[in-house]
Formats: C-alpha cells, sequence, structure tokens
C-alpha cells in the first residue's frame, strides 16, 4: 500500500521524525473513508446492515434508494456506497471539494471554507431530489467536515453575503459551534431543515466527524439533527461580534430552525469516524514503537499558537508520545500570509522544543489552509531557520505558517485524504 504522507523521505530525516510520521501514517490509515464504510455498511439477504449496534433496513421494502452525500469524504463515501449498493440505488448527489466518477450519482464539486454559488446550485440538486419522497423511500445521508460550506442554502440573502458573515466570524477566532449556530439560522437546509425537506421517507445519515466532542448537531450544521439551538442564540453570536455592523447588513434577519419531533422520528443519525478513531490507532503505533503513548485530549480547542507552545515546553521523559485531536483557531493579522493552525500550532511551539523531540500538526483532511496538510518540528528545524534569517515571530505576526516551513522543508504534504475527523496533534520524545 502507497504510503498516505507523500513526502516522509524528504521531512524523516532523523529517526525520531521517522518515528513521528509512522505514527501519523497509522491515524490517516485508520479513518480512510472506504475502509470505514465497508466495515460499517454490509448486505444480507437483501438487508442493509449498518453500524455495531446494527440498523436493519429491508431494501425490498424500499421503493427507491436515494443518496445525498456532502463534505471532504463525500466522493470517497460516494465510491463506497455504490461499491456495496449498486444498482439498488435510484439517483444521488454527492458534493465535495473534488470530483468523483460515478456510476449512478451526480458529482457536484463545491468550494471551501466559504459558499459559493456552486454550493448553492448542488445544494438546490438535493432539494430537488429529496422533495417530493414518500414513506416507502430511503435517504442515505453522508454528512462530513467541510458540509456546513458546501450544503449552502442561505435564507433571504446573497452567497457573497453570507461569506462575508462566514468569513467575519471565523477571523474573530470563533469556536465552530458559534459560527455553526448562525449558519443553521441563516440557512433553508442546516440544522435539521434537510430532514423537515425528505419527511416522511427513511433516512439514515452516516457521519463522519470532524468536531470536538462529536457533537451531531455541530457536524456540518446538522443537517438531519433536530436543532437544540433557538434563534435567540445565533443573535446573540452576531451582536456579540458586531457582525451586523462589520458586514456593513444592520437589516440582517435570522429564521428559526425545526423544532417538531416529526419531522425527525423517521431519521437515524450514526456516528461512523471520529478524531478518537484516528488518536487511538497513533497510541497503538507510538506503543509498537517502544513509547510510553496517552491520549491526552480528543476535544482541544484554543489558540494554535498558544497550544503548540504549551506542549513544546513540557518536561518530558524519555520514549514518551502525547496525543491530541481537535480544532484550534488562529487570530488572523490584518495583512494575513498563508498556513492553517496546523502549521501555526507547530511554528508557535518550534522555539520552545527541547533536543530530542518532535512536534506535528495535520490536518485529517489533508488541507490545512494550503497544499499542506500540517508541519513537522523539531530542535535542528528551529536552528536551520535561524542560520537562514528567519524569525518565528515575524511569521506569526503576518499569519504566514506556510511560508516558513517551505523554506525550512518542514510541511506534510498528503493531498486531500478523503477524510475529515478534525486535527491532529502530538509531541514525541525520544
Amino acid at each position: 500500500m502507497n504510503n498516505i504522507i507523500k513526502n516522509i523521505d524528504e521531512i524523516g530525516i532523523t529517526p525520531l521524525r521517522r518515528d513521528a510520521l509512522k505514527i501519523l501514517e497509522a491515524g490517516y490509515e485508520a479513518i480512510l473513508t472506504s475502509n470505514a464504510l465497508h466495515n460499517f455498511i454490509s448486505i444480507q439477504e437483501n438487508k442493509a446492515i449498518f453500524g455495531k449496534e446494527p440498523e436493519s433496513i429491508d431494501l425490498a421494502a424500499c421503493d427507491r434508494i436515494f443518496v445525498a452525500a456532502i463534505g471532504k469524504c463525500a466522493v470517497d463515501a460516494g465510491i463506497a456506497l455504490e461499491e456495496i449498493l449498486g444498482d439498488r440505488i435510484t439517483d444521488g448527489v454527492v458534493v465535495d471539494i473534488k470530483s468523483g466518477d460515478f456510476k449512478k450519482l451526480r458529482s457536484f464539486v463545491g468550494t471551501h471554507p466559504y459558499p459559493s454559488e456552486q454550493n448553492v446550485a448542488a445544494a438546490k440538486e438535493i432539494v430537488a431530489m429529496i422533495s417530493n419522497l414518500t414513506e416507502k423511500d430511503l435517504l442515505i445521508m453522508i454528512i462530513s467536515g467541510g458540509g456546513s460550506s458546501l450544503l449552502s442554502l442561505p435564507h433571504d440573502i446573497s452567497t457573497d453575503d453570507l461569506t462575508k458573515i462566514t468569513r467575519e466570524i471565523m477571523d474573530k477566532g470563533a469556536p465552530i459551534r458559534e459560527l455553526n449556530i448562525v449558519r443553521k439560522h441563516l440557512s433553508d437546509i442546516q440544522g435539521g431543515q434537510l430532514a423537515k425537506i425528505a419527511f416522511p421517507a427513511k433516512v439514515i445519515s452516516l457521519i463522519f466527524s470532524d468536531v470536538p466532542g462529536n457533537d451531531l448537531a455541530v457536524i456540518a450544521s446538522g443537517p438531519t439533527i433536530m436543532d437544540d439551538s433557538m434563534r435567540d442564540e445565533a443573535e446573540a453570536i452576531l451582536t456579540k461580534y458586531n457582525i451586523r455592523s462589520a458586514v456593513g447588513m444592520p437589516a440582517l434577519e435570522t429564521i428559526e430552525t425545526p423544532k417538531e419531533e416529526k419531522y425527525f422520528t423517521n431519521v437515524k443519525n450514526m456516528l461512523v469516524v471520529t478524531n478518537e478513531v484516528a488518536l487511538q490507532a497513533m497510541e497503538k503505533k507510538a506503543a509498537s514503537l517502544g513509547y510510553n503513548a496517552k491520549i491526552e485530549n480528543d476535544r482541544v480547542e484554543g489558540i494554535a499558537r498558544e497550544f503548540g507552545e504549551e506542549l513544546a515546553r513540557k518536561t518530558l521523559p524519555p520514549k514518551t508520545c502525547l496525543l491530541y485531536g481537535g480544532e484550534t483557531t488562529v487570530r488572523v493579522s490584518a495583512h494575513p500570509g498563508i498556513g492553517g493552525r496546523n502549521q501555526e500550532f507547530v511554528l508557535g511551539g518550534l522555539p520552545y522544543l527541547k533536543e530530542d523531540m518532535v512536534l506535528v500538526g495535520a490536518s485529517s483532511d489533508g488541507k490545512d489552509y494550503s497544499d499542506a496538510g500540517g508541519a513537522i518540528g523539531d530542535k535542528e528545524l528551529f536552528e536551520k531557520g535561524k542560520a537562514m534569517g528567519l524569525d518565528t515571530q515575524d511569521f506569526l505576526a503576518n499569519n504566514n505558517s506556510f511560508e516558513y516551513f517551505k523554506r525550512v522543508v518542514g510541511h506534510i504534504h498528503t493531498g486531500a485524504t478523503g477524510a475529515n475527523v478534525a486535527d491532529l496533534y502530538f509531541i514525541v520524545k525520544g
């Protein structure tokens, strides 16, 4: 099997770095979408069995089977579903940041992290497909990270306006939950509204979690989950960050999401892959390499550079590997450069790393707001940067972590992995 990390030979120039990359590779392998779905779904005597605590669907009793897949796992999931269900599929729509080649499903390429007209057009195709389903129809949803922007159907505002609002909230460093509450209450499809559109069909939502704590209502803004947030909360968040004034929309109106239980009685929401799956595989791999490995936290939030510094300053015994998962945030400067939270996490910790320590931050989807999936750092890399006249603080001040790691050769390259379970952070002491 080919390595998921494409540049191991380039960056794995010390034994400790190579161990760290082996640990990360194990995490990536554990969350491959195709493997996860083939393990999660089986067909037995014309019944579809979903999950370890199985949900059984009699396919013979279904008049039609539809598929709607959204997010950064959507294409790989669509391919797997066609392999599993074959000609049983009536129709389907796949919305991802990449295209797919399908027999039954229709592929739409959208944008992330901000919505676009392409995303809206794809969402309208899903709505058209599921608007007239009956109780004898089955809708299989694939919901994965990135779905909040890819499944975009703004309520009474333009796509450009929604992008301005999204960008402003993200740039303020708001937690993902707050961003998604606002998204739901400015949408005609999120916050349980897709379930209402599909009613009374049977809906099986297969969810790939990309959020700390695996809150199903947050993942892709919960299109098939009864929303427990209220319109008043969205209003409070808009006020907290002064969004209406910042985007020049004083008349911006929010809506309430569906609260009637009947729309959710035929919906089954099932977690398929989580951040913990990757972390457990990494913990096992680290132990096999002789490290005392421990998953410290799978719900990390906070400021990326500060978290990197916190880990790098730790005093660790030899042969230790501490693992973390979650989704940090970046405070964006007035004139930001290139690079995401994983690169900024490593750059924040880089000056404080001791000998025989390696710090890694990696996006599970392989795209850390750049064509790099993250970064690897150690004292040797820091000294190389100093010798080149590079000051980490200068690059942090301009959110330009990508350029720093490009110059010192510290990027982790995977390409789009087809998975998305938030970020993977860890430190290894040799």
